[in-house]
């Protein structure tokens, strides 16, 4: 495996590409639309809600909370989850800002 070099590029352009991987799983982008439908949920809803097994769906909680979409806090014995607005907020300026770089752009192709 290469190594990533990411000491030369943004701190931005990194927690950007943490993110993006992050969200660059079918499953993982149908627990962030569940948890935004939703509000709020227990590990073992999500579990009910999709077609994955409970350790699949565990694993990909990890990941999402890990870029820091996701928050989760502990319930008795369970975890309740939820979208984390600040890292949802951090994507969502990336590309408001990106798209307004392009709308200033003359289309070249």
């Amino acid at each position: 495996m290469g190594v990533t070099k990411t000491e030369h590029f943004t701190d931005v352009q990194n927690e950007m590409a943490i993110k993006l991987k992050a969200l660059a799983h079918p499953a993982r982008i149908a627990i962030m639309e569940h948890l935004c439908q939703v509000n709020s949920c227990i590990c073992g809803a999500i579990v009910d809600a999709l077609p994955l097994a409970q350790p699949t769906i565990s694993q990909h909680l990890r990941e999402l909370k890990n870029a820091g979409l996701i928050k989760g806090t502990i319930e008795g014995t369970a975890i309740c989850y939820c979208i984390d607005e600040k890292g949802m907020a951090q994507l969502q300026t990336y590309f408001n800002q990106f798209a307004a770089r392009l709308e200033d752009k003359n289309q070249c192709c």
